[in-house]
């Protein structure tokens, strides 16, 4: 699942609700296929949706910019090889050439060339890096546009193609700045308590001076901004509240970088791992100052991976009810996070857990809460009723949930027992939880003992 931007999950709120039909939908056996199903496979082109390169100079010649391509297919149940990239850059004359790379071989008059991209995964990967610059000549605003189409071995019938016009890049002459910010390695494995410093230089591949940028940052609950700028407005995380707690801050910087230049922030932007850091993020994006429209924002914004080595107690807590047959009683079984950490699934906005109840034999759920639905799991009694309820896409430390259930009792059964389940699950392995054995518990009608 492509990564999603922490500041956008700030602005939608990302609530169980939104998601849970998403987690609904993947509450089966855990095989990706039935044994008799057919499986199909797509092959895919990633391109830009967009390339701007900047206006040559009097005189002179343009830089290079990097265009970035590479193939993936769907289905990891197969191996996809000799992924084959055919580029058509026939609609860029007169507007801008290219620099073939070296697993590229393009035709004599060097408009259309086949690259090869060698084994294709099942995630974007980049796997050719095509040189596209200005044409001599070309005025800013000209446009022309890069055409693509691909095939690769493998696949139920031997041979995958892409889609027909699954992708094409518009390639427009610009001018103006074109800051960018480096990608930073992620950290893993790093202890509570620890201080780190951000990476965080801004260059100009652009034509033209920017006068100044500005800088939002978003930290997740787990990490503590300690360097604070005079040019900043912060906003602290509210751990109660609607949306995933972080620390947001909006900047204004007054530096000029020139074309070709490299600047820092007034100080090291430095961070502290808290002791209820786990899976967390520091995402920053920048900009120009004064509305002007930055030339590539591909490389505008950054997220850094930062893993703590800790831990989360995730528990279920069930419960015991009495009643008469015909009686409705509530039974309420509860969800805990006993820390120390707190969990956020940040990059995908999944939920952090989804919680199966099983009913009780001889009852029917009458009224549930909001975040469950009806569920059905390979293998189930059809008699015994099913249901999943989804967290929302974090679990902070001591948080304790209630799910009351409405439960008529249709006829009385001793000890009748209903399961409860708790699967953590994200865009993270599940090592975190010190205790699964907690992770089950049963809700019981009727109790003899």
């Amino acid at each position: 699942m492509r990564s999603v931007s922490v500041g956008r999950l700030l602005r939608r709120g990302a609530c169980a609700g939104a998601v849970g039909a998403l987690v609904l939908a993947g509450l089966g056996s855990g095989a990706a296929f039935a044994d008799d199903e057919p499986q199909t496979d797509q092959l895919w082109i990633q391109a830009p949706y967009d390339q701007s390169v900047t206006v040559a100079p009097a005189g002179g010649t343009a830089q290079y910019r990097t265009l970035t391509l590479g193939l993936s297919h769907d289905n990891d149940n197969f191996t996809v090889t000799d992924g084959r990239l055919t580029v058509d850059v026939s609609g860029l004359t007169g507007v801008a050439e290219v620099a073939w790379p070296d697993n590229c071989t393009p035709n004599g008059a060097g408009t259309v060339a086949v690259c090869d991209t060698g084994d294709v995964p099942t995630r974007y990967s980049a796997q050719v890096q095509l040189k596209v610059r200005a044409a001599a000549g070309a005025a800013v605003g000209a446009q022309g546009a890069i055409e693509y189409s691909a095939e690769a071995t493998g696949g139920p019938d031997g041979t995958l193609t892409a889609p027909e016009g699954n992708a094409e890049t518009p390639v427009t002459v610009r001018s103006g700045p074109d800051l960018g910010i480096g990608a930073p390695q992620d950290a893993t494995g790093v202890a509570p308590g620890t201080e780190l410093t951000v990476p965080f230089a801004v260059t100009n591949t652009g034509n033209e001076t920017a006068h100044g940028f500005t800088v939002q940052m978003y930290a997740t609950y787990g990490l503590d901004v300690v360097t604070r700028y005079p040019q900043c407005a912060y906003t602290e995380p509210d751990v109660g509240g609607t949306y995933m707690p972080m620390t947001h801050a909006t900047c204004t910087f007054d530096t000029d970088i020139a074309p070709g230049a490299t600047v820092e922030l007034p100080a090291p932007l430095r961070l502290t791992v808290t002791d209820h850091a786990l899976f967390d993020r520091f995402d920053y994006e920048i900009e120009p100052v004064g509305g002007i429209t930055d030339l590539d924002s591909s490389d505008n914004s950054r997220a850094w991976s930062i893993d703590a080595d800790n831990t989360a107690d995730f528990a279920a807590h069930g419960t015991e009810v009495s009643g008469a047959a015909g009686d409705t009683v509530t039974a309420a079984f509860r969800f805990t996070n006993a820390g120390p950490a707190w969990v956020g699934n940040v990059g995908s906005g999944d939920p952090v857990a989804t919680i199966d109840f099983y009913l009780p034999e001889g009852t029917t759920a009458t009224s549930v809460p909001d975040s469950c639905e009806t569920a059905w799991t390979s293998g189930d009694d059809p008699t015994i009723g099913h249901y999943a309820c989804s967290l929302r896409m974090w679990a902070k430390p001591d948080l304790d949930i209630s799910f009351p259930f409405q439960l008529r009792i249709d006829r009385v059964v001793p000890d009748a027992t209903g399961h409860v389940i708790v699967h953590p699950h994200g865009d993270k392995p599940v090592v975190f939880d010190p205790d699964s054995a907690n992770n089950t518990a049963e809700v019981v009608v009727n109790p003899t003992a």
